[in-house]
């Protein structure tokens, strides 16, 4: 059965998302046949500009919602990506060139991740030290602000979901960027987080 290659490619930023618009574009290519599967849109310095702007505000709103409220879209988005996996995998297979069980398995694994992000995210124990003077030491974990996530093309969905979801459990915002040879498995990732309810920025 021949599949085709459903991929809306495009950048989420501020809780929208951008493609065309006069930027410059990079072929998708299937490895197996060389065909071109679709055209990446490539960010912009301006649209890097209006990411990092999002990503701070976002960092402050996001950082003081409530770790239940966060583990709730973690889990939302881990039942989106079980929903969705049939059509994830055969994305990362056309792009990427694994076998479609592999596919599959890899997708499946990112629910996985957000789940056990999700309960982490309720289990950010702090710590007291006593010190040799009878002082103590108080250690609160607590979000550092917009992360950063690059992320390769061999193990695309896999390794984005482990960095983002962990992020996000902490109470940061995140900048993903993944590998320009498989982005339309990874933007429908993105698509379920997004759909779970994540707010803008």
């Amino acid at each position: 059965m021949t599949r085709e290659y459903q991929a809306n490619l495009a950048l989420y930023i501020d809780g929208s998302w951008r493609s065309g618009e006069g930027r410059d574009v990079h072929q998708v290519l299937n490895p197996a046949t060389g065909e071109v599967l679709a055209e990446l849109p490539l960010a912009t310095a301006a649209d890097l500009d209006e990411a990092l702007a999002a990503s701070a505000k976002g960092f402050a709103l996001w950082r003081a919602t409530d770790v239940n409220a966060r583990a709730a879209v973690l889990h939302k988005a881990a039942a989106l990506i079980r929903e969705r996996a049939e059509h994830i995998a055969t994305l990362l297979t056309m792009e990427q060139g694994k076998p479609l069980a592999e596919a599959r398995t890899e997708t499946l694994s990112c629910a996985a991740v957000f789940e056990y992000c999700a309960e982490e995210a309720k289990r950010s124990y702090g710590r007291i030290a006593l010190r040799p003077a009878g002082q103590r030491a108080m250690v609160l974990k607590q979000p550092i602000g917009p992360v950063a996530s690059l992320t390769p093309w061999n193990f695309p969905v896999s390794l984005m979901s482990k960095k983002v979801a962990a992020a996000l459990a902490t109470g940061c915002s995140v900048i993903a960027k993944p590998a320009e040879e498989t982005p339309g498995s990874t933007s429908e990732i993105m698509r379920c987080i997004a759909d779970a309810g994540i707010p803008a920025g």
